[in-house]
């Protein structure tokens, strides 16, 4: 004896609804606190303002992947930026703390 004819009800495989089309979605971002660059104001996840800047001047090359820098405080920047702070203030902008990196990343 079926278990749907034990309840009462009819054996029917009536589907509620058949999908006929599926279109995937994915979004990314950093691993980052604050998505903001403070060195130079723009989004981590963006070219910096110098790589932009050389890119427009320089559109042979076309090369926008500005890499992202985290330091042992996990505040992070991009490496652009970061190296020519460094030179002047070997300490993070945020909370200066020594700068000292912990991981890079693309």
């Amino acid at each position: 004896m079926d278990k749907n004819d034990a309840d009462g009800d009819s054996s029917k495989n009536d589907k509620m609804f058949t999908l006929k089309k599926w279109n995937a979605v994915a979004m990314w971002s950093w691993d980052v606190e604050c998505d903001t660059c403070a060195i130079c104001r723009v989004q981590v996840m963006d070219s910096c303002l110098r790589c932009q800047a050389e890119s427009k001047q320089d559109s042979r090359y076309g090369r926008q992947d500005c890499v992202v820098v985290w330091g042992e405080c996990n505040h992070s920047f991009h490496y652009c930026c970061v190296s020519l702070w460094v030179k002047q203030n070997n300490r993070c902008p945020l909370c200066q703390q020594e700068w000292s990196i912990q991981r890079m990343g693309k």
